[in-house]
């Protein structure tokens, strides 16, 4: 589905003006987490729920489709909203997501570009790897192309959702759907540059599948408008080895003794 949008976006020349760096960066960040941490931290969480309940292997495996679903949705998919509302609100834990917010773009190939510590100890990570073990493998495998189809296109430059506002017969529908799961409009306000732009919206769409959790919590604004540039207001350029890597690779010196939040006193 990623390589689709991508291909789509190349199609469409939404790719120039790129530079070679932040392409190779977001292909570096998007293949680690992709083939390394996803699957380390899969392997950790079965391995550390044999070894606090022995014989735990498919214990779950009995239940309907629709509970595991939803037990997907409260452990995987609530959780990384609360994760996501998390690091937008405490400064070391932005330091880990701040490579997702420092592209001047909005593109599939954004959407595992994060620090590396950030899908580590994201908890619904560990959760849907604990369920997978109990016996959720084959629910999971639907669940998960569905919730990546959603975050990808919410990410992509080709904007699927502008389209659909502009039919009379679907404003109903789309008032559903906006409400319901990440779209572009809604998630490209999360990532605006400006903060006084009338559509950036730092503190707020953090949905990630289901827009309904910044409905239910109250963070959600909803204005079928695009910012007009994204990126990171008010934080001084890191390197993409720091965002990557950091603590490992250390933040400028200033910066980090300033435990500034960024986008002009609102984290990104």
């Amino acid at each position: 589905m990623g390589l689709s949008f991508a291909i789509a976006e190349v199609l469409a020349d939404r790719v120039r003006g790129r530079t070679g760096s932040q392409l190779a960066f977001d292909v570096v960040s998007g293949g680690a987490v992709g083939f390394v941490v996803g699957p380390l931290v899969t392997v950790a969480a079965s391995l550390l729920l044999d070894a606090v309940t022995p014989g735990s292997r498919d214990a779950l495996a009995h239940l309907p489709a629709w509970a595991m679903v939803a037990m997907l949705l409260l452990g995987d998919d609530l959780t990384q909203y609360w994760w996501h509302r998390a690091c937008h609100s405490v400064p070391w834990l932005y330091t880990l997501h701040r490579a997702h917010h420092s592209a001047p773009y909005m593109s599939v190939s954004i959407v595992y570009r994060n620090n590396l510590l950030y899908y580590a100890l994201m908890p619904g990570l560990w959760i849907a790897g604990a369920l997978v073990h109990l016996g959720f493998g084959s629910v999971y495998a639907v669940y998960i192309i569905v919730k990546l189809t959603v975050i990808i296109g919410a990410h992509s430059s080709l904007r699927w959702d502008a389209p659909l506002y502009r039919v009379r017969a679907l404003r109903p529908v789309m008032w559903v759907v906006e409400r319901v799961l990440s779209t572009p409009s809604t998630h490209a306000m999360h990532h605006g540059l400006h903060a006084d732009d009338g559509v950036t919206h730092y503190k707020g769409n953090y949905g990630n599948l289901l827009f309904f959790w910044d409905v239910l919590f109250g963070t959600a604004r909803i204005t079928r408008r695009y910012p007009e540039a994204f990126g990171i207001e008010g934080l001084r350029p890191q390197s993409h080895a720091t965002e990557l890597a950091w603590p490992f690779v250390p933040l400028q010196p200033e910066e980090e003794a300033a435990g500034e939040l960024g986008q002009t006193s609102s984290v990104g």
